[in-house]
């Protein structure tokens, strides 16, 4: 039976929401850069979730409990989902944001889609055709611009900023996350699934935390800075993770993954604006690759899936 065709003002506001979506990603990567020396990054992983979970619990938790026999019997997938999204993209990216900007952060972000239809390929079985094909290679060859700012030498010394090189082992996390939520379906709602994966993330990080807090010593939440964790727990988090489900609910996985190309932009203008990042000309050459590739990649009936905290 064919789905139900979304009327025009459903995806005006799908298409309005997934913006929304890449503008909080874009202020997730701004936030973190713009706190380096002022919160470790371990800490903000791990308060902005506890901070999530507290706001999240009056709606998650009845539903985690009326749906508690499928969370029981698909448990060990989401523990393993857990891990690679909320354990690790998010903490991930907050240590890549300690020596790498947030333009970088938000360009290689943007190559989720492409990483994803690697990961489904070598994973899922998934074909790749000549025209998807030729859309990762240009996105790869666009990361490898920013990555090595249009220096190829750069390949033989191994003169990589370490926070880019982070920032890639995040998006590889987050493609594990995808593909074994293609795998595992796991038949939850969407505010029991994210409770869960919240609750079950937190113990993910807490070990990371421990070993911040023996380095850099115990940093908790102020006053002063408490907007940071409630900012990148609300946006970044629960409101991004709605927006981009109804995105991919109403005009489909593809589709909705285009809009994560928006990430740099926002990056590059929230960047310039309270970073005083500059935007180079390899930025600009490796995202245009980048927007190519993905382009061609999109143009197959599958997409990237997957919700992301």
């Amino acid at each position: 039976m064919d789905a139900i065709k979304p009327s025009r003002r459903q995806v005006l506001i799908a298409c309005a929401g997934l913006t929304g979506t890449a503008f909080f990603w874009a202020t997730n990567a701004v936030l973190s850069r713009a706190m380096v020396g002022e919160i470790p990054p371990i800490s903000l992983a791990f308060w902005r979730w506890v901070t999530a979970l507290i706001i999240l619990a009056p709606l998650g938790l009845p539903a985690v409990i009326r749906q508690w026999p499928t969370v029981r019997r698909h448990w060990r997938a989401m523990v393993v989902l857990a891990a690679f999204s909320v354990g690790l993209f998010n903490t991930l990216l907050y240590v890549a944001a300690q020596t790498t900007t947030a333009l970088n952060i938000g360009l290689m972000n943007a190559s989720l889609p492409i990483a994803l239809g690697l990961a489904a390929h070598f994973a899922l079985g998934e074909r790749l055709d000549a025209v998807r094909s030729l859309g990762i290679a240009l996105g790869f060859l666009g990361l490898l611009t920013i990555i090595t700012e249009a220096e190829p030498m750069r390949l033989l010394r191994l003169e990589f900023l370490p926070g880019d090189l982070v920032m890639l082992a995040a998006v590889a996390s987050w493609s594990l996350f995808s593909v074994v939520l293609r795998r595992q379906a796991v038949p939850l709602t969407a505010t029991a699934f994210l409770t869960v994966q919240i609750a079950l993330g937190i113990p993910v990080v807490a070990p990371f935390y421990l070993i911040e807090i023996s380095q850099v010593g115990l940093q908790l939440p102020t006053l002063q800075n408490a907007w940071v964790f409630l900012t990148v727990a609300v946006g970044p988090g629960l409101l991004a993770y709605a927006f981009w489900n109804n995105g991919v609910r109403t005009i489909g996985a593809s589709p909705a993954a285009l809009f994560l190309y928006l990430i740099p932009v926002f990056a590059a203008i929230l960047g310039g604006i309270f970073l005083g990042e500059r935007l180079a000309a390899f930025h600009v050459f490796g995202g245009a690759l980048i927007l190519a590739g993905l382009l061609l990649a999109s143009r197959s009936r599958r997409g990237g899936s997957g919700t992301r905290p």
